[in-house]
């Protein structure tokens, strides 16, 4: 098409195989957008475009991957607001008209797997070497491993004891990435082999499960149980008020868990992503209650805050 059509935060760009959206770098531009810079998804990596009434006097035309198509979502697991969704763009509604003609001409380039998940990845991982500041130590992935160094302020006896860590991504299996937004979040390394937790610290009995590039049957190379928090697992760091935030944690997730996929497609190991869904340890709901009193009482978090989170902690129950 080689048309261009520009929005609030982004302008896409119609090209003849892809659509290339490009963010912009406006203050109010969320910073996710502004991390990623652009995204190139090609037109096998569609399976709808939609069109809908926004807020404000906006439509947003929404052109959405297939599932399995992009890490970034994959990584992200639903947990990603609409806002910094990046495949969103939002128009003033007096331009509804001109929206609904490159809906038209987008669905008409779906291809016939549009309905179906895709079997690779079909929109490039953010690039590598990334870091990022965690709350109890700091994150960095050069593309081959993963190293997490601890804060001797937040990382726990635990993971002093382990000491730092560092992950070949040919021996892991996936990872699990918990929204630094919701109160427990985290970012979590599975090993290949290892017992994958389906309950404890960032649950996922909600998004942020594990994502696996590999089913490793149970034998005699299973090793022993993950620790069930999160932060006594020296295979996982944790986010907190500033620390791993979105614009931040989600990209390195996202060069992980394609570096993943692609080391283990090499190597020709199943590539297949499937969440895992458990119940929250009552026991945990309540230190991180705890916890959660504490901050509340030093002033670290408000009193609509403490409420509001308190009852999402109390639901997982």
């Amino acid at each position: 098409m080689g048309d261009v059509l520009a929005g609030i935060h982004a302008t896409w760009e119609f090209d003849t195989d892809s659509v290339l959206i490009r963010f912009e770098r406006g203050i109010r531009t969320p910073k996710l957008f502004h991390s990623l810079r652009e995204r190139r998804i090609p037109h096998a990596a569609l399976s709808s475009v939609t069109l809908t009434p926004g807020k404000r006097g906006t439509v947003v035309l929404h052109a959405v991957p297939r599932p399995g198509a992009d890490p970034l979502l994959e990584a992200a697991a639903g947990q990603l607001k609409d806002g910094c969704d990046p495949y969103r763009l939002v128009l003033p509604a007096e331009r509804e008209t001109l929206a609904e003609y490159y809906a038209d001409e987008l669905r008409a380039l779906l291809g016939p797997d549009a309905a179906e998940p895709a079997e690779r990845f079909l929109v490039a991982a953010p690039m590598a070497p990334m870091q990022f500041k965690a709350y109890d130590g700091r994150a960095s992935f050069d593309g081959d491993r993963i190293s997490f160094r601890w804060f001797w302020t937040g990382a726990s006896t635990a993971k002093w004891k382990a000491g730092d860590q560092t992950f070949p991504v040919s021996e892991l299996s996936g990872i699990e990435w918990r929204s630094p937004e919701a109160f427990d979040g985290y970012l979590r390394l599975v090993p290949r082999g290892a017992e994958s937790v389906g309950t404890g610290a960032g649950g996922v009995t909600e998004p942020g499960a594990a994502l696996r590039t590999d089913a490793v049957p149970p034998g005699p190379q299973a090793v022993a149980p993950r620790p069930t928090q999160a932060d006594q697992d020296p295979a996982a760091v944790i986010f907190g008020l500033g620390y791993g935030p979105v614009h931040e944690s989600l990209p390195f997730a996202a060069a992980v868990l394609e570096s993943v996929r692609r080391k283990h497609s090499a190597a020709g190991a199943p590539a297949t992503a499937t969440a895992l869904a458990g119940r929250r340890d009552p026991a945990d709901i309540a230190e991180r209650i705890r916890h959660l009193g504490e901050l509340h009482q030093a002033g670290l978090v408000t009193d609509d805050e403490f409420s509001a989170k308190k009852a999402e902690l109390l639901a997982e129950l």
